[in-house]
């Protein structure tokens, strides 16, 4: 008798609800943004994070730069960005970044990079040669930063802080209770001390942070984060939904629906926050040119 193997039958994926959905990236300005990354030998994380709102953002002619390379010394659950052993930091590429951002005629820029753990004071000082940079270039342009954590090396934080930003971004990303699976090699109170050293730094300058949902964490958690975030003295916080890049990632343990991203920020905004970006789609830099402009009196 023959034997005949029977494939077990896949499971249909589930479609995306609507608030999901995005347009596929296309447009003029998209391919042109993207030739000039190209051509000046540069990262987006909109790329390289797989970012849903690249089609949106880039329509805008707004990117996030990233610098120090494209493969990432840490391996995050959530992350897709490349990782690996990077090469020698590359101090020429604040320039071209600048120029990028020149080019664009951005009003306002948003730079962020993959962890640097082998060279961190140089890594800072990658991100205060591009602001200086975009000053001298683009000089009535905004510059914003996400940062790493720097291992909470001082001396690299004070040298992203003396540059003077108008805002600075650290993600604390999820709850303490789940770091251990969704950030590898970072500290829930390290990332929070960072926030907190550089509004000390700098009283003035803005400070933002961000936060997933949707990994398991507990509303309980996220409100404590919040709370956490507010008592540093934080001025932004995005609330955004985590959506699995691939099966090699961290699976979703739910989608949180419009009603509920609202009512997350509600509660941050009574918690003293000056400003709350909550929804599906939103990622650390969606709709940061928004952001600045609220602040435009301040900046």
């Amino acid at each position: 008798m023959e034997l005949v193997q029977i494939e077990p039958a896949r499971r249909a994926p589930k479609p995306k609800p609507e608030w999901l959905r995005v347009r596929a990236p296309v447009g003029e300005n998209f391919h042109d943004l993207k030739r000039l990354a190209r051509s000046l030998g540069l990262h987006t994380v909109c790329e390289s994070a797989q970012c849903p709102n690249i089609g949106e953002c880039w329509h805008h002619r707004t990117a996030t730069f990233m610098m120090l390379g494209n493969l990432c010394t840490r391996r995050c659950g959530f992350c897709a960005v490349p990782k690996g052993r990077p090469e020698a930091i590359d101090f020429e590429e604040p320039r071209r970044v600048a120029e990028a951002v020149a080019v664009l005629g951005l009003q306002h820029a948003v730079i962020t990079s993959v962890n640097r753990d082998d060279d961190l004071v140089g890594g800072a000082r990658a991100f205060a040669m591009v602001i200086v940079e975009i000053r001298r270039q683009a000089p009535d342009c905004r510059v914003e930063v996400l940062i790493p954590d720097f291992q909470g090396n001082q001396e690299a934080i004070r040298t992203v802080v003396d540059a003077q930003p108008e805002i600075l971004n650290h993600n604390m990303e999820t709850v303490p209770r789940l770091y251990r699976v969704a950030r590898s090699g970072a500290r829930y109170e390290r990332s929070l001390e960072l926030l907190r050293y550089s509004k000390e730094l700098r009283p003035a300058g803005l400070t933002k942070s961000g936060v997933m949902v949707g990994l398991g964490e507990e509303t309980r958690e996220l409100l404590a984060v919040f709370r956490d975030l507010a008592a540093v003295g934080c001025d932004i916080l995005t609330i955004g939904q985590y959506l699995r890049p691939s099966r090699d990632h961290l699976p979703m343990a739910r989608l949180y629906t419009p009603h509920e991203f609202a009512e997350l920020k509600t509660e941050a905004l009574k918690m003293g926050f000056r400003y709350v970006e909550s929804g599906p789609l939103v990622r650390s830099s969606y709709h940061a040119h928004e952001q600045a402009i609220a602040f435009s009196e301040i900046l």
